[in-house]
């Protein structure tokens, strides 16, 4: 279906380009609710006005082509000023309001933004940074600065909500990769892009068939995943963005039966918290129709406690920020497989290839890396010409996953290839041994890594967090993977943990623990 990819950017095109979204939402339903968070609330027509009206702002402020840089949290204040960005034909770089001044300092350098729109709350620790970097102007916003929408002024200055021409080459977003090793690379991705992954994932996943859709938006507004399956979402069927500030339990349970959510965007790790909760079984989750996860692999073992649970299913999805982010889906419309990401998207072509050279194309049921071509796909990297020539090649994207199809072309992502662990010579794919430990019943999260050793060239090693403490023991784990997994395959050690450490993205930081393994092997004595 490639060959259908430039249609259906002409199909998916909106005037204004992503904006056009929001403007086009707030003619056909102007009194529907957009947006809440906490007591604040804006329908479209206030939605679109102040987008409107901080472009405009921005439009006099910036020059052809440039970047604005944003440093904010869960807000809708962070919705405004990303579409208000790319409504004046700038550049979005949405960045984590969590990072460190080094972190910070690292990517305005990178991303050289004309200007940045942050929270107030962020000023004593960014003005230093932001001098420093000889940011032109900043824009200063949050519960103290009611910049970018008032009550008060929406009705004054809503109108018509004119969107500028923009073309669908134009540059949206330059998001940043989570940078788990290494510097993140800045990934560039145009309207046309964007907005044919949005028209792909509806036409897989449907939403404009039922009205007033309620999504929940937990996941953290500067990341791909929280952008395409949240903000994205919601405007383009006209939806009502409920955000959640910050992550907490609690206040998730409240949002689902206050306001009758019925699209819920999660991740592995937010599903395995919700279900660990006291409270979960009480909540009244019928409202729900529709949960997605993504951002990092679904155990088959959550999975299935929660359609146990909730009474839906959770449809995965695989992809990346260079891919716009979406490649592939479990539709509701097709069967679940547990374990699966599901099927490519339309106008979408995925292949598994040897790992090696990456050109021969390998049949179903043979592991290899996943490349993939589509109108999604980024421009390349800032500043990277090496990275980019090496994740981009003959008009395919190389994504560094391993994985393989099944029988009816359902894609099973089995690992990273900087991930794979060989012991002894022998492949040992971690997300295998996760999968099997995830199934234990006294097993809540896990993560395998692997570290160097001198006889075998490597060895497994598995963090595991327990339901209870005490309620297993290494040697019984051990047992456990042995009846299920090759010898070569049984980790060596067993790590008992009280928590995983995360991203920002709350993705598994597999690096935070590869480097315990390497500082416990230099000191004697140490645990990991």
């Amino acid at each position: 279906m490639i060959e259908d990819g430039g249609r259906l950017i002409e199909r998916s095109w909106v005037e204004g380009g992503l904006a056009g979204m929001v403007f086009a939402a707030a003619r056909a339903h102007p009194a529907a609710a957009a947006l809440t968070c906490g007591d604040e609330r804006l329908d479209y027509r206030g939605y679109a006005a102040a987008v409107e009206r901080l472009a405009t702002e921005l439009r006099d402020r910036l020059p052809a082509g440039s970047r604005v840089l944003t440093v904010l949290g869960n807000s809708i204040d962070a919705c405004i000023a990303h579409f208000a960005v790319l409504a004046a034909g700038a550049q979005l770089v949405p960045v984590n309001p969590l990072y460190t001044s080094r972190e910070l300092a690292y990517l305005l350098a990178d991303a050289a933004p004309a200007g940045v729109i942050a929270d107030a709350a962020l000023r004593e620790r960014l003005a230093p940074l932001l001098r420093a970097a000889a940011i032109g102007w900043t824009i200063w916003v949050g519960p103290q600065d009611r910049r970018l929408f008032a009550d008060g002024d929406i009705a004054a200055t809503a109108g018509s909500n004119p969107a500028s021409p923009i073309s669908p080459d134009t540059l949206a977003l330059l998001q940043y990769t989570g940078g788990t090793s290494g510097h993140p690379k800045g990934v560039k991705l145009t309207h046309g892009a964007l907005l044919a992954n949005v028209a792909q994932r509806e036409a897989m996943l449907p939403t404009r068939d039922r009205p007033a859709q309620r999504i929940l938006c937990v996941m953290p507004l500067f990341h791909s995943y929280a952008i395409a399956m949240g903000l994205y979402l919601a405007a383009h069927c006209a939806g009502e963005l409920v955000i959640l500030p910050a992550y907490r339990r609690e206040e998730l349970f409240d949002l689902v039966e206050r306001h009758r959510i019925t699209i819920f965007p999660g991740s592995p790790t937010v599903y395995v918290g919700l279900m660990e909760h006291p409270r979960f079984a009480a909540v009244d989750w019928s409202s729900v129709h529709t949960c997605y996860s993504g951002a990092s692999a679904l155990p088959a073992a959550v999975l299935q406690r929660w359609q146990q649970a909730v009474g839906v299913p959770i449809l995965e999805g695989y992809g990346q920020t260079e891919a716009g982010p979406v490649l592939t889906y479990n539709g509701p419309a097709l069967p679940v497989k547990a374990g699966s990401v599901g099927l490519p998207l339309a106008a979408t072509e995925v292949q598994v290839v040897d790992v090696d050279t990456g050109s021969r194309v390998l049949p179903r049921g043979e592991r290899g890396e996943i490349r993939a071509r589509g109108p999604q796909i980024m421009q390349g990297y800032r500043n990277l010409p090496e990275a980019s020539a090496d994740a981009l090649r003959d008009g395919w994207l190389y994504t560094g996953d391993v994985g393989e199809f099944d029988d009816d072309g359902y894609l099973y992502i089995r690992d990273r290839k900087k991930d794979l662990v060989i012991v002894g010579g022998y492949n040992v794919y971690p997300r295998e041994v996760e999968e099997v430990l995830s199934w234990h019943p006294d097993v809540v999260e896990v993560a395998v890594v692997g570290a160097p050793d001198a006889y075998r060239g490597e060895l497994v090693h598995a963090f595991v967090v327990l339901r209870t403490p005490d309620a297993v023991d290494a040697p019984a784990l051990a047992r456990y993977c042995s009846d299920k997994l090759a010898r070569y395959k049984v980790p060596a050690a067993f790590h008992l943990v009280d928590g995983l450490p995360k991203t920002g993205a709350n993705k598994l930081d597999k690096k935070v623990l590869k480097e315990r393994l390497s500082a416990a092997a230099t000191t004697p004595g140490r645990e990991p």
